[in-house]
């Protein structure tokens, strides 16, 4: 997930469907994905990619799935499908897609790519984006999910997980929008069941309007907080205690981060593990990552970490 950690979803009218061209020879079962099936689609939101996973008995694993977009689309909201052994779900622009179909993976080969609009994790609630705002994917697009799974179960897990998606006709879309990351990979927490933080950001390269916020940590997470500085004078943007079971979205009143402003991630954690936790993909590691939804589109998907 340090390669990058968010995603793209894509939605067309094909009944509930993926839009993957499945493709036997990229290693897994190609074809829809199976599993729930279209059927628990609701109205309104069309199945934009899933595949179909299995874990072993207390087993950790990372499964992919690559298709290509058929239709010019522009997405709305993002509904994540994410059933009991989904950590995370990443959707993100494969630039040199050649294939496509199921692959086991991991989170740094071929696993995420430079763009990224949606991540989901655990309990994600929906995100609908405000009126005339929308992520936008070419027809032709490769687009790729990156499922992180953790079976903590005693019995063997198997299932369905991927993205669910609306879209708008382009005349109504005023903003394209995207997704960035800030935050740090600089993180060292001792077992020593006393609060530790870590802090990360950037210096905003452009102006974004910022209108939904995404925490993203793990198990010894316990609180994290947002602070942009404009002029020498902070705001807070987010300040929430953390629980990993209830990745909740943070939609705001759209927020201006102006070039220059100062962008800053604080996360805290409570380790009482036995072993001093660093960053890392695993449940088990550490992450300090806020997710914003902004526009202009542009930039990289961890365009505000250090």
């Amino acid at each position: 997930m340090r390669a990058t950690l968010a995603a793209l979803l894509l939605l067309v009218a094909c009944g509930g469907k993926d839009i993957g061209l499945g493709d036997p020879d990229a290693g897994g079962s190609g074809g829809d994905g199976g599993g729930s099936g279209d059927g628990g689609v609701p109205a309104g939101w069309t199945k934009l990619v899933s595949r179909t996973w299995s874990l072993g008995v207390n087993a950790e694993g990372y499964r992919c799935r690559r298709i290509q977009v058929q239709d010019d689309m522009w997405i709305s909201a993002f509904r994540a499908m994410s059933p009991t052994g989904t950590h995370h779900e990443v959707v993100t622009i494969d630039p040199s897609g050649t294939s496509t179909g199921d692959y086991n993976c991991n989170a740094g080969t071929g696993a995420f790519n430079s763009q990224m609009v949606y991540a989901a994790g655990v309990m994600t609630d929906d995100l609908a984006f405000p009126t005339g705002v929308a992520v936008h994917i070419p027809a032709g697009t490769w687009i790729n999910l990156n499922l992180h799974l953790f079976n903590l179960k005693d019995t063997p897990a198997a299932d369905e997980s991927g993205i669910l998606v609306k879209t708008i006709p382009a005349a109504e879309v005023v903003n394209p929008a995207d997704m960035t990351f800030a935050g740090t990979y600089s993180i060292s927490i001792p077992s020593d069941n006393q609060p530790h933080t870590a802090i990360g950001g950037c210096t905003a390269p452009t102006d974004w309007h910022v209108f939904t916020l995404w925490p993203h940590m793990h198990q010894t997470a316990t609180h994290q907080a947002l602070t942009v500085t404009h002029a020498g004078a902070p705001s807070t943007l987010l300040d929430t205690a953390y629980q990993f079971g209830e990745q909740k979205n943070y939609p705001m009143a759209e927020t201006i981060v102006h070039q220059g402003d100062q962008v800053q991630v604080t996360c805290t954690y409570v380790n009482n593990t036995g072993a001093t936790i660093t960053f890392g993909d695993s449940s088990t590691s550490e992450m300090c990552f806020t997710g914003m939804y902004k526009y202009p589109a542009g930039g990289g998907e961890f365009g505000c970490v250090h």
